[in-house]
């Protein structure tokens, strides 16, 4: 059940002595580094004045923009010649942010996804089918070195050529996978087009899915199609990439891993901490990087601290399901608008495909919504004044729940853009 027992379910006392030695060593740390030796000097922070967890707070936030302006080595708190990899964000957008590894890093990394893999059910008996993008990209390595860890036998096979993975996955008799969650559902699209059902032609049992924040009833959707267990993860390549948080098997939140980060959940408006069980902007700093110590990083993800123990017997806490970015958030006509919202509306229309996109326009002073949303083939070619009712139905399920109108399309199956990759779900095409 525990990769790591001892580390997993310590008392909390001795899990908060253990974040602050890793604080202490994280500051003296960083502070070798060009951006917070001069962060520190400019407020007079000495490093040893950080003799509780409170003061953490001492230290200024640490944000993207902060990372892309000392670019590339700014960050660095070793020489050059300690480190053994780099990793860098997508820069889509603005400049790319790297992240660099000594060997010590890669080896702690590579074991927290082992733990949070071995913590959903994965065994060395499991086939692991890393569907993910490997490269600078975090999510393909970090996952393929924690199933070898565990023992699985790996097959790194990449992201795209879906007809391909679906091979794979029976040849070779595949029980896990990594995948994006709107991969996973134009994936369901191919598996019936090649007439192979999951459930009954493939051994898959437990899917990894990450990289996009996605509502509950797609996680269902995906569980439904493939007979499988689906699991939640979350990271950003700031924090190392995929394994920051987990689901457990009982899949109420995921554990965030405190011996490795320090959380904590703030108003993004008014940079204060707020209570467990208040929603807020996740704050995450380092607590054992030796190459690029992180402190205070403003992830931009919005979610909250579950307070209530886990079932499971973890002490680590669990932060509940990404409610979405606060860079993604779309004001429109004053109201703050996240595109999960929409997807979870539309995820509970039984005539919804698997794909939508939102487009927002500009008529003079006014901003406009377009959602344009995929139906089933069944239903598109079927009765026009039944087509009509659903996009009323869907634009009614919309409005009661972000406030404004949008303006609801509904289109063909398969005729919107697919990406191998991350969604695109919103096309801004207003002009400040």
């Amino acid at each position: 059940m525990y990769w790591k027992p001892e580390l997993e379910t310590m008392e909390r006392d001795t899990l908060e002595a253990l974040q602050l030695e890793g604080l202490k060593k994280s500051v003296t740390s960083a502070a070798k580094s060009v951006f917070y030796g001069n962060q520190f000097t400019k407020i007079n922070l000495d490093p040893s004045s950080v003799l509780s967890l409170e003061d953490i707070r001492k230290i200024p936030f640490t944000t993207k923009d902060d990372l892309r302006e000392a670019w590339p080595y700014g960050f660095l708190a070793v020489s050059k010649d300690e480190l053994v990899r780099m990793h860098s964000s997508s820069g889509t957008t603005g400049r790319a942010t790297v992240i660099f590894h000594t060997a010590r890093d890669l080896e702690s990394w590579t074991d927290l996804l082992a733990r949070s893999m071995y913590m959903a059910g994965m065994r060395k008996t499991d086939v692991f089918q890393n569907m993910m993008t490997y490269g600078l990209f975090t999510g393909g390595l970090g996952f393929h070195y924690g199933a070898e860890k565990i023992g699985s036998l790996t097959i790194p096979v990449g992201a795209g050529n879906s007809r391909r993975q679906i091979q794979i996955m029976k040849d070779f008799e595949t029980t896990a996978i990594h995948i994006i969650p709107s991969y996973a559902l134009h994936l369901s699209e191919i598996f019936e087009e090649m007439g192979v059902d999951p459930r009954r032609d493939t051994k898959l049992r437990m899917a990894f899915l990450g990289a996009e924040p996605h509502t509950e009833k797609t996680r269902q959707k995906v569980e439904e199609f493939y007979g499988l267990r689906a699991f939640n993860s979350f990271g950003l390549s700031e924090m190392n990439g995929p394994g920051v948080a987990f689901e457990c098997q009982y899949q109420m939140g995921m554990h965030l891993w405190e011996d490795n980060f320090f959380m904590e959940i703030i108003d993004p408006d008014t940079l204060e901490t707020v209570a467990d069980g208040i929603e807020g902007e996740l704050v995450l700093t380092t607590l054992k990087r030796e190459g690029m110590p992180i402190l205070r990083y403003r992830t931009k993800d919005l979610t909250r601290i579950i307070p209530e123990p886990c079932q499971c017997g973890r002490t680590h806490r669990r932060i509940e399901r990404i409610k979405g970015r606060t860079d993604d958030m779309m004001i429109l006509k004053g109201v703050n608008i996240f595109p999960i919202q929409i997807e979870k509306k539309l995820m509970e229309i039984a005539e919804v495909g698997n794909n939508f996109l939102i487009i927002l326009e500009r008529d003079g002073y006014n901003d406009h919504m377009i959602v344009r949303v995929e139906v089933l083939k069944d239903f598109f070619s079927g009765d026009l004044k039944q087509l009509e009712a659903l996009r009323k139905r869907i634009t009614a399920e919309l409005q009661s729940d972000i406030l404004i109108t949008p303006r609801v399309e509904l289109v063909e199956p398969n005729s919107l853009p697919k990406t191998e990759g991350k969604a695109v779900r919103v096309i801004d095409n207003r002009k400040d």
